[in-house]
């Protein structure tokens, strides 16, 4: 058995946007209907992190390690923009549609922030 964890290609495993709730947009949240495939690609990445801590414990070849450390985050960066589609497609949209009911354009833009301060976040 190979101790080095395997890259994730990102392309291959991309999550798919969760259908925002017919019943109403902000019970729960968007990325529930896809809780197990986030779960099973954080489970995969902890493994990853673990492995790196093994070949740094093993004195492996930094460029190796280096290497991993790079899947990981790709395998990271992954994860954080299926959560953001879920964020925009469920939250955003339900925050658009309650915006247009209630008349109240701060409902939509609280959203719209949120999300944006995210994305600051993810390219920092």
């Amino acid at each position: 058995m190979n101790p080095e964890p395997a890259a994730v290609d990102a392309e291959t495993e991309a999550l798919a946007p969760a259908e925002a709730s017919a019943v109403d947009p902000h019970v729960g949240h968007a990325y529930t209907t896809d809780k197990a495939a986030y779960q099973r690609r954080l489970k995969r990445i902890e493994g990853q992190v673990r492995g790196i801590a093994r070949m740094v414990d093993e004195d492996k070849y930094c460029i190796d390690i280096l290497t991993q450390v790079a899947a990981v985050n790709k395998a990271l960066h992954a994860v954080s923009i299926g959560l953001l589609e879920d964020h925009i497609s469920h939250c955003v949209v339900g925050a658009a549609k309650e915006a247009e009911a209630s008349a109240d354009p701060a409902i939509v833009q609280d959203k719209v922030k949120e999300a944006t301060d995210a994305i600051g976040r993810l390219l920092r």
